[in-house]
């Protein structure tokens, strides 16, 4: 496993929300992080080296991996971005950090794959899913990253890398800004004293709070041979509407309203996501979602200069 005290991990798109919180978790004890992302990455710590490139750039790529130990590669764009650029970042991206790692030696990769792999719901009817339900993903970001754990799987049984996937649920915080992002809206926005609206209350979100997702991909990066090529970090399953009494619980002013009662379910993405694997490998536990809550709120209010609400 990489050795926090002398090894060098390489960790891509780490400007992102998860880069973000991965990287303050890991830096206070490793001694060499190397960073990088399309946009600038703010505050780097001593031990922390910073490259601004583009992961489809296989030759910025490969430049970075003498001396790497590990990867976790996070860099990914969805929803509101081109086809070109989704096939791209997620795609060909995907496939020069595997070649340019096999290519430098590094045997060690954890990448982020996603829940959308699984598509919608009601493929499923009301039961949990497992890692190795069929995957039901239809839109190209889904498809991607179906092909990404294709992707790595070949490249274990050909090359014998270790390269892993981690499935992010819905993932939550104050700087989630990109993707699905309606479960962190109805709270980021109260927090600021604005109103916002949704379609349906009953839609249903599976969110993990991006400080759980980071500790996740440290376990996995941190075990040397996982058990398991793909790992659900499932979340809690919950309705906007309940996240809208939680934020409510703290701001009761808060102004969230939506058009409809029903509706959204029936056309919710997968949502109970069973995560028995990770939790049994590695242990994991994930703070009461309320708690998360208002943690974000006050994140939010701490940032906009507003009063902190007490728990």
């Amino acid at each position: 496993m990489p050795n926090p005290a002398t090894d060098r991990v390489l960790i891509t798109g780490a400007a992102g929300a998860i880069g973000t919180a991965l990287r303050n978790g890991l830096r206070a004890d490793w001694r060499h992080l190397r960073l990088t992302d399309s946009r600038p990455i703010a505050d780097p710590a001593p031990n922390e080296e910073c490259i601004v490139a583009d992961v489809a750039d296989r030759a910025a790529i490969e430049r970075m991996m003498p001396g790497v130990a590990a990867v976790v590669h996070l860099a990914g764009v969805g929803g509101d971005y081109s086809l070109e650029d989704l096939w791209r970042v997620n795609a060909r991206g995907m496939f020069d950090v595997f070649e340019a790692a096999r290519l430098a030696g590094v045997q060690r990769v954890v990448f982020a794959s996603s829940l959308a792999v699984n598509g919608m719901q009601k493929h499923y009817g009301d039961r949990m899913i497992t890692e190795d339900d069929y995957r039901h993903g239809e839109v190209q970001y889904a498809m991607h990253k179906i092909f990404n754990e294709w992707q790595a799987q070949d490249y274990n049984e050909k090359y014998g890398m270790t390269i892993t996937a981690v499935r992010p649920a819905n993932v939550t915080g104050p700087d989630k800004v990109r993707g699905s992002v309606d479960h962190v809206n109805i709270i980021t926005q109260p927090a600021q004293g604005k109103p916002i609206s949704f379609p349906y209350k009953d839609a249903m979100r599976c969110p993990i709070h991006v400080d759980d997702i980071a500790e996740v991909f440290t376990r996995v990066l941190l075990t040397d041979k996982p058990k398991q090529s793909v790992y659900n970090s499932g979340g809690i399953a919950i309705s906007l509407g309940e996240i809208a009494d939680m934020v409510r619980e703290f701001l009761p002013d808060a102004q969230i309203s939506f058009e409809r009662e029903t509706g959204g379910k029936a056309s919710s993405g997968n949502y109970l996501i069973d995560n028995t694997r990770l939790v049994q490998e590695f242990g994991v536990q994930y703070l009461p979602y309320r708690q998360r809550v208002l943690q974000i709120i006050n994140d939010i209010r701490r940032e906009v200069g507003l009063p902190l609400v007490a728990g």
